[in-house]
């Protein structure tokens, strides 16, 4: 059954040709109803880079793409494009909507815009941000997988890459799982993983709570992918990316979140490691 096709990082300008050929045809193979591209489509923000990642994104076989900008979207070196214009080359490449939304009878996946022209890699989300991603979460249907769209982590699992967090993360961890989230996608760090945000971050609700203030009362998952083109991949990691398929139950959804890496000797993604998770219905 087709689901979600989850790329991160591809980093156009040092994209690697054979990975390029090897990610469509994974695309053809598995047919995904969204494939979702969390940030740093780009090296360095330039329009030829741009214009490469939007041929891409057309052929890549996918009912619907859904993508959101990463710090390396923003130019570095031509001050006056990032101050003036900062998603000039972004919204040329792919529209105007900075935190564009895909919904169907199965997804609700919202992105988010966590990079800040002002700052050069750290993310960041508002206050205004949380509350309208919670907002479309509490409409969701009870049938839907709902799934946020980050660049940089709302949860790690080294300590040196705490750094990279997502600035207010705990504030958005806790309002996002009271209104219903089930995944946070993300990237920026190339680091492929799966976890608990309720355990990462500490935050388990006791029993019978019912605040918004300090707990979280549902699990909630991470699930980041490495890059997926770029020859810029951390600690000798293969290129990687996701593909998560939800299926029905009567009070709730299993999730399945598979991890493909790409596998230089045969050219092609291939599944290294599945995770079953399991979400009950929130209130819709």
């Amino acid at each position: 059954m087709p689901g979600l096709l989850h790329l991160s990082d591809p980093h156009f300008g040092t994209e690697q040709p054979d990975v390029v050929e090897a990610l469509l045809a994974l695309a053809d193979q598995v047919q995904p109803e969204v494939a979702v591209l969390s940030g740093d489509v780009t090296q360095r923000a330039r329009r030829g880079q741009f214009e490469r990642a939007r041929r891409f994104m057309q052929k890549l076989q996918a009912e619907a793409k859904l993508v959101i900008p990463g710090n390396h979207d923003i130019p570095l070196f031509n001050l006056w494009a990032r101050w003036r214009a900062p998603y000039g080359g972004f919204q040329r490449a792919f529209g105007p909507d900075l935190a564009p939304v895909y919904e169907s009878e199965r997804y609700l996946v919202l992105g988010v815009n966590t990079t800040r022209p002002a700052r050069h890699k750290h993310g960041e989300v508002s206050a205004a941000q949380i509350e309208a991603v919670a907002q479309r979460l509490r409409a969701a249907s009870a049938q839907q997988l709902r799934v946020v769209v980050t660049h940089q982590p709302m949860a790690v699992i080294r300590g040196e890459d705490r750094v990279n967090l997502l600035r207010h993360h705990r504030a958005a961890a806790v309002a996002w799982s009271h209104a219903g989230a089930d995944l946070v996608l993300g990237g920026h760090i190339h680091l492929p993983y799966a976890c608990d945000l309720r355990d990462e971050l500490g935050l388990q609700a006791p029993p019978g709570w019912e605040g918004v203030g300090g707990g979280m009362a549902r699990a909630v998952w991470v699930v980041q992918a490495g890059t997926a083109l770029s020859t810029r991949i951390r600690e000798g990691l293969p290129n990687s990316v996701n593909v998560i398929h939800q299926e029905p139950r009567e009070h709730g959804c299993v999730c399945k979140v598979e991890q493909y890496d790409y596998h230089a000797g045969q050219r092609r993604f291939r599944p290294v490691s599945g995770r079953l998770l399991a979400f009950p219905h929130a209130a819709g």
